[in-house]
This record gives C-alpha cells, structure tokens and sequence, in this order.
C-alpha cells in the first residue's frame, strides 16, 4: 500500500506533464526540508506520566517561512504530516502567499484530557519544537482539535522561551493575544467565495436549485453550510464524526447549528425563537451522505473519504474539498474519468491560511485591521486564484488539480531557479 506522501507525490507528477521545471526544482520538491519527530512527557492531573508522540515538518521553504497548522489526533502519523506540509507548500504558492508548506502534529485523543493537561500539552509541544519555529522560520496555527486557545499557550510558551512577546510566532490566536478579525470564519468563508466564483462557470446559476451535502459539521463545515443557506442553496445534508441527517427539501441549517451547540447532536429542527420542533428527516451515515444524489458534495472532514472502493458510487456533479486531502490518487482518476469536477483543497481550503498570512502582516507591523478589510482582502484573493485556476484548466483542458498545481509550480519553480539552477551554472539557462 502506498503512503499517503507517494500518493500526493502522484498528483504533482501529474502536473509535471504540462510544465517545464528545473531539474533542480524537481528535486527538491521530492522531500521535505525537515522533519522532526519529539516526545513530549506531560504530567496527568492523576499524577501520572504520559509521554506523547509529537510532529513538525517543513516541506519546503523557497518562499518564505514555512506556514501550517498543528492538528492533535489519536491517528496522527508522520506520513500524514509529510503529506500534509506537502500540500501546504502548494496552497500558499497557488494564493501568492509568501511561505513555504509546514505542518505539525501530535499523537492525542484531546477528548480525553482535562484542560490543564491540555495546556500542558500544548506548551510541552512548543518546548519540543522552539529551536525550529519563529516568526520568520515557521509558522504553526490551529487545525484538527486544535483552537484559538492552543495557540494562545503555544504563543505564550515561545515568548516565555525567547524572553520576549512575540505575537507572530503562531496564527489563529485570540483577539487579545494579536488574532485577526474574521479568521475563525476564514476557512469557510474562502471555500464560499470559491464556490461561488466557480459554480457559475460550470453552468450552476441559480442557488435555490443547487442541492449540497456537507461531510463534516465542524468548525469549517457548519459555518460554510451557514454561508450557503444565507445565500439560498439547497442544504439537504450535514454530518459529523457520529453520523448524519438528510432531508430532501432541505435542512434549516441556523436551527440545526443551535441544536449542534445545545446537544452537540445533529438534529434536522427549525426554530422561531426559543420553539425548536423536529422536522421529518433521514438518519444516515458519512458513507451515505458521500453518496447521496446531490449537485454539489463538499468533503469537510479528513483525508481519504472517496477512494477506489466508494468513486464509482458518487452521484454528485461538483466536489469542493474543504478538508485536506479527502480524495486520494486513485479516487481521483475514476472521478475525473466519469467527468465529476474536482474543485480541489490546496485552492477550496486556502481562506485559513490567507486569513494567517494576513494576521502575520498585522504582528509584524503593529497596525491592525477591521473584520470588512480582512474580509475584502480574502475575497479578492480567492476570487482572483480560482478564476486563474480555472483559466489555465480551460486553455490546457485538464482537470481542476493539475491546474492549481500548474499554478502554484510555475510560482515555486520560479523561486527556486532564482537562487541558481543547473541550467545557470552550466551556462545554458536562457
């Protein structure tokens, strides 16, 4: 079975086909710049000794410091975190952010921990990891179960260790501690902005008959199906890690938000005020609801949902990949062979790290912005990437993937022959 490294590492060679790239670029794309693997000893409230298992990869650099988030998991595994700062290194390049791709991890269920050993965990991480972090080297931020919070702890160990506050160490901190206005809703506002630059282009116009399905009522899933319904789409289903509902008509997502934070359970309700009644609906599960026979299926969970085994299956006509990675290699081919767009996750997810890259920006010069500037700024870029993105799978006639990274190898490739190629030493560049 191939790692999900080799797997990403396809879909580049694939784009490989339609550019010309420096030998040397080539290269040094085929592994990361680093990859550090720490213990990180907590003390248990108990008063027992547990010892985690923590990550951080820099994939690559080029651009600028290397940019992604820390994500705490029971399954959280080196490959993945390799595969994960991969595509980070491609999402910043197709925005023209100027970083390079990081990620991070650690071995957790954080269900299970207490607060304090949460906090504990959290600054245990950093002190592992400090030597190779900064402002100006790399950049962790919030991911899968991990929050504002986290990061405060991160960010306020790493001025404990450098004896000095140092606010653009992490992104996605809380206002107080230097966050950005609109960053909680950065992820999903991105992915609305390019669902609606796209969807036009592709032959969708009118929203009430667009019908959506959203594997993944988290954080990025709830707030983008909130953008959705706001906008007149078709909501017909939502799921989390338990499960799903679905109703054909459509779901009335601001009740079912308000049932999700009341309960923490996905109910199909509408509400007038403090009155909630159930409304008919449809229990299913993750693997229903990729399933379902819907225009739009957008996959905001984890990585490997459509594969070989379930692509055949899937009645969707457009795919927006909110999560990283959900469509693996061959998933992908059986989807673009029966013609099912791939709006992919390195353009659809790439609010979060616009919204980042922005925060950075307001640490390093001390002048901060209003949540309008910040939206404005983020909906320009999005806008103006997936049009790009778009152009050029038009003009070649390829898949939307291969595209956004066509996009983003011409700005690395660039980068990299700019510090000195083979062809330059030899005397034969152009």
């Amino acid at each position: 079975m191939s790692s999900l490294l080799d797997d990403a590492a396809k879909q580049l060679e694939k784009a490989l086909g339609y550019i010309t790239i420096s030998d040397d670029a080539r290269e040094r794309l085929t592994m990361p710049k680093s990859s550090l693997v720490v213990r990180i000893p907590v003390r248990m409230d108990d008063g027992t000794l547990k010892v985690f298992k923590g990550y951080r990869v820099r994939y690559d650099d080029t651009r600028g410091p290397t940019k992604g988030g820390v994500r705490f998991h029971p399954n959280v595994t080196l490959d993945e975190v390799q595969s994960l700062a991969f595509w980070m290194t491609f999402k910043c390049a197709a925005l023209d952010l100027p970083f390079g791709g990081g990620k991070g991890g650690v071995q957790v269920d954080p269900k299970k921990l207490s607060r304090m050993e949460l906090e504990r965990l959290s600054r245990g991480y950093v002190n592992a990891i400090a030597d190779l972090i900064g402002p100006e080297v790399d950049i962790p931020a919030p991911d899968v179960y991990t929050n504002a919070m986290i990061m405060g702890w991160m960010m306020d160990q790493y001025s404990i260790i450098k004896r000095s506050f140092q606010p653009g160490v992490v992104t996605g901190k809380p206002l107080s501690m230097g966050g950005s206005l609109g960053r909680e809703e950065a992820t999903s506002r991105g992915a609305f902005v390019t669902l609606q630059t796209l969807l036009p282009k592709m032959g969708f116009k009118d929203p009430a008959s667009i019908r959506v399905a959203i594997q993944g009522f988290g954080n990025a899933g709830s707030i983008l199906a909130g953008f959705l319904y706001a906008a007149g789409y078709k909501v017909v289903a939502v799921s989390d890690s338990v499960g799903g509902i679905y109703a054909p008509e459509g779901l009335d997502i601001p009740s079912v938000r308000q049932a999700k934070e009341e309960t923490r359970a996905l109910k199909a309700i509408y509400c007038q005020g403090s009155v909630c009644h159930i409304k008919e609906h449809a229990t299913i599960s993750n693997a229903d609801l990729l399933e379902l026979d819907v225009d739009v299926l957008i996959p905001a969970a984890l990585e490997g949902q459509i594969t070989a085994a379930n692509a055949e299956r899937i009645r969707a006509r457009v795919l927006f990949e909110v999560a990283n990675g959900p469509t693996d290699y061959e998933g992908d081919q059986i989807l673009e062979k029966r013609g099912i767009q791939v709006v992919p996750d390195i353009l659809v997810n790439a609010g979060g790290v616009t919204v980042s890259y922005f925060e950075w920006v307001q640490n390093r010069s001390g002048l901060y912005w209003s949540e309008a500037e910040v939206n404005n700024r983020l909906d320009e870029r999005m806008a103006r990437e997936a049009h790009c993105i778009w152009e050029i799978a038009q003009e070649k006639g390829i898949c939307l993937r291969t595209a956004a990274y066509l996009h983003a190898l011409g700005r690395i490739s660039t980068a990299m022959n700019a510090q000195g190629a083979k062809e330059y030493f030899l005397g034969t560049a152009r």
